[in-house]
């Protein structure tokens, strides 16, 4: 099981404490190219936490640049956590639809 998120994030947090597992900080160690494009294939535009702070932030020029680009310079807009199975199943965020079916 992969955790990718902040390690900061609460709700980070509490998802690898219920999954025992460890949080991939993104901000220390960026998503590859390969991660990105593969998230975006499963969550497309909902990857993008839009009630960020830093998404508040950003400019409307800086907010109309393509999300995998705003990911990569700006990794705390997106949104938390994004979570790998060991059969490679992608979950997104951790609300109870995604506790229900990995605890």
């Amino acid at each position: 099981m992969r955790i990718y998120g902040l390690k900061t994030c609460d709700t980070c947090r509490k998802a690898a404490k219920a999954l025992q597992a460890e949080v991939t900080d993104i901000r220390s160690k960026p998503l590859t190219d390969t991660q990105l494009a593969a998230f975006f294939a499963e969550f497309g535009e909902a990857l993008i936490n839009r009630r960020s702070t830093t998404w508040r932030g950003l400019s409307e020029p800086e907010r109309a640049a393509p999300p995998e680009n705003l990911l990569r310079q700006h990794p705390t807009l997106m949104k938390r956590p994004v979570i790998e199975d060991d059969a490679g199943a992608l979950y997104l965020g951790w609300g109870d639809d995604v506790k229900a079916r990995l605890l």
